[in-house]
């Protein structure tokens, strides 16, 4: 996937990187809305302009410095999960069935 858009804090393998090493810890809440909006990013039809929204939440995601860090049990990934929620309710005009059913397939794949 190649777009000009995406901020420095942002990198696909960065993504995948966190998504697949923090999945469990992380839960089936918060890696469904990131794996959701990624999918959006790898659609042809998500114009740029959401596509930036997305990468900051995403961003926001992996990166290791949060307001709230990841390894305090149980909301550690709070406020990952509100940036990601927000993004989610922002592109709801771009995600479509294939996007949701794509991110339930991995969760199944990872979660049972």
């Amino acid at each position: 996937m190649t777009d000009n858009h995406r901020p420095e804090s942002y990198s696909d393998s960065g993504f995948w990187e966190k998504l697949t090493k923090y999945a469990k810890s992380a839960g089936s809440e918060v890696v469904e809305k990131a794996l959701t909006l990624y999918y959006v990013t790898a659609d042809s039809n998500t114009p740029a302009s959401a596509k930036a929204i997305i990468y900051g939440a995403l961003g926001y995601f992996i990166f290791p410095v949060d307001i709230i860090s990841d390894f305090i049990p149980v909301v550690g990934y709070t406020d990952d999960t509100v940036a990601l929620a927000a993004a989610v309710k922002a592109m709801v005009d771009y995600t479509d069935q294939d996007h949701i059913d794509a991110a339930k397939e991995k969760i199944k794949e990872w979660f049972g």
